[in-house]
Formats: C-alpha cells, structure tokens, sequence
C-alpha cells in the first residue's frame, strides 16, 4: 500500500486470543521509519529495518504477508480482518484493536 503523501505504508498485525491489534509502519522517503501503534503513539525509527525489527519483536507479522495457513495459525480466517481506516490518526486509534467474533 502506498502513502501518497511521502512514503511506503504497510500494516502489521498481533493476535491474544480473538483480538487483532494492528501497527501502521510508514516509511519516509528520507528512509527513516514511524509506527503508529494502538495506544495511539507514533515511534520513530532511525530506518525501516529498526521499526520493522521493533513489530517482530513485539511479535507482530506483516499482514500483507499472511496467508490462509498463518492467519489459522494465529486464531482467525484471513477473510475477516482487513486494516482499519478513518480520515485522522486521532480516530484511527479506536480501531487499532479489533475482537472478533467467538468461534462457534
């Protein structure tokens, strides 16, 4: 996904349970890197490797890397969570984190 104002975004992804909370990575085209996470904070990163090195470490995947097997293994069905979307970060952060529904 690209961000049409400067750089590269992508999401990535970490699952407790049936709760999916997301991480937006953007890339600057000065090459440093930020991470909006589910508290609402923006952390900058130096270059994308460090960010991308602070999502695994914290146990996040890149969702645009997920296929059907992973998403199992992580507890959901790839089909029913997609990133969030809302016109500002602000309202953004009330959809960082997304339960889904229990398994019948």
């Amino acid at each position: 996904m690209v961000d049409h104002v400067d750089g590269t975004t992508c999401w990535w992804l970490a699952t407790l349970g049936r709760t999916i909370v997301w991480a937006r990575l953007r890339v600057r085209e000065a090459g440093t890197a930020e991470v909006f996470d589910s508290d609402g904070n923006t952390l900058a990163y130096d270059s994308e490797d460090s960010a991308r090195a602070a999502l695994l470490d914290a146990e996040f995947v890149e969702y645009d890397g997920l296929d059907r097997e992973d998403a199992a293994d992580r507890g959901f069905d790839l089909g029913e969570v997609t990133p969030p979307v809302a016109d500002t970060d602000e309202a953004l952060r009330g959809r960082m984190v997304q339960t889904l529904a229990p398994r019948h």
